[in-house]
């Protein structure tokens, strides 16, 4: 459904969207691509919220990017989100990881924006 791909430091991420059902599954992978961390994102109609929970496999610190990653998609879309992410580059620097984490961020952000957009489109067409 949605697929990008962007350089950041020495590798690229991918961003892969696909819907279930419903819900959004979105893989964030670069590097040596792995299953790092899993969120699952929730909206609920009620509040106006949305939350996330996350697991995290040992050694691994992708939580951060997940965690946040499926709230945001969640809050946008109203919708369930699982947010797998795996990104690894040996002998990282702390100006590559912020590299990395900004273009994550704004990938799942654009994510989100062209959601925003075809709601819109979908609208106008009703």
């Amino acid at each position: 459904m949605f697929t990008v791909t962007r350089k950041a430091s020495r590798i690229e991420i991918t961003l892969e969207v696909k819907k279930l059902g419903e819900d959004y599954l979105l893989t964030l992978t670069g590097g040596k691509e792995h299953a790092g961390a899993v969120a699952v994102g929730l909206f609920d109609e009620k509040s106006g919220r949305a939350s996330s929970s996350v697991i995290t496999l040992p050694g691994h610190r992708e939580e951060q990017l997940a965690l946040d990653s499926a709230r945001r998609v969640s809050k946008a879309t109203g919708k369930t989100s699982i947010v797998v992410v795996g990104i690894h580059v040996d002998n990282i620097s702390l100006g590559e990881i912020k590299e990395i984490v900004s273009t994550a961020e704004e990938m799942v952000g654009n994510f989100i924006a062209s959601c925003e957009k075809s709601d819109v489109t979908a609208r106008r067409n009703e």
